[in-house]
């Protein structure tokens, strides 16, 4: 396959030989990638999206690309927990549905949609975190979605086969969220990373620990790939992976010096310089990033609850534009 650059328009791009990504730019808040593998009449579908919707308009995409394989996906897999990459499952009718445990787990206890829903109707109950909640997730409608669970789940490692290809799971979790998983089309030498790779917008460490997600990084710039599809952002190649590998090394070492010197999150989220990163988008989530990592530095003694995360970055967000 052609590793040339590939335009990042919204949409289904065919990456060739039956391998097709589907990008939804900017790339920010809730604006993610979902991957397709089809072969002899066969289909596999990496994540859905955000809401039903969206979900259906990129379904249809993929019918009218591959009608006969589309339109009876078989196999869907969830790369992690996040309603980005869950929230659309009800629409892929009949499909297996095959997760990590780890996310399987995550998903049956978060709340799924309706917590989103009702969190977007409260908003103005919860203040300066409220108003951020709903002003990034506005464009999404989290009512009336029953999110479909896995019917099927592993651990460490699961080789899948779409007609005579091997789609491979691989579980490298706990990282962005417990259960990550990397999906990749082995004789096609693609990739599909879901949250694992945030190109071109800062990451969010919601579990940890950051090193499973450098290691997670460095698996991937040893594998047999060439054509990555991110979880958000463009499609990339192995240099995109060594930046965001270098990015956590960065923050780590940075947060670390700010925690020995008993900075607070908030002091050390506004003190560590993003110069290098200032063209990636969402540099709020910084926030989340120190508040996690100071979490494995106390060894959990150091803790923050959502909300205040959200309002710790609605304010530097606010601060930043000033």
């Amino acid at each position: 396959m052609s590793t040339r650059k590939w335009n990042y328009t919204k949409g289904l791009h065919d990456l060739g030989d039956g391998c097709y990504a589907y990008l939804q730019p900017d790339g920010g808040w809730g604006w993610s990638n979902a991957g397709l593998v089809v072969d002899g009449g066969e289909s596999i579908l990496v994540d859905t999206l955000f809401d039903l919707k969206l979900t259906r308009e990129m379904l249809d995409t993929m019918r009218r690309a591959e009608p006969n394989a589309a339109a009876r996906i078989g196999k869907l897999v969830n790369t992690h927990s996040n309603g980005d990459h869950c929230f659309g499952n009800e629409l892929v009718n009949g499909a297996e549905i095959i997760a990590s445990k780890a996310c399987a787990e995550e998903m049956a206890r978060d709340g799924g949609a309706g917590r989103l829903a009702e969190m977007k109707r409260n908003a103005g109950s919860l203040g300066e975190a409220g108003k951020f909640f709903a002003e990034i997730f506005a464009p999404f409608d989290f009512e009336g979605i029953n999110v479909a669970m896995p019917t099927r789940t592993f651990e460490r490692r699961l080789d899948l086969r779409v007609g005579g290809k091997t789609v491979r799971l691989i579980e490298v979790g706990p990282a962005h969220t417990r259960g990550d998983v990397l999906a990749q089309a082995v004789e096609d030498r693609v990739m599909y990373t879901g949250d694992i790779l945030f190109i071109e917008g800062h990451p969010i460490i919601w579990a940890g620990p950051v090193r499973n997600w450098i290691a997670a990084c460095q698996l991937i710039i040893d594998s047999n790939v060439d054509i990555i599809v991110p979880g958000h952002g463009p499609i990339t190649d192995k240099k995109g992976v060594a930046a965001l590998k270098g990015y956590f090394e960065y923050i780590e070492r940075e947060a670390r010096r700010r925690y020995d010197a008993g900075m607070t999150v908030l002091e050390a989220a506004r003190d560590i310089s993003l110069a290098d990163y200032s063209s990636w988008g969402d540099g709020e989530r910084i926030v989340v990033n120190v508040a996690s990592l100071y979490r494995e530095f106390s060894a959990g003694e150091v803790a923050s609850n959502v909300v205040e995360l959200f309002a710790m970055m609605a304010q530097l967000r606010r601060d930043r534009r000033k």
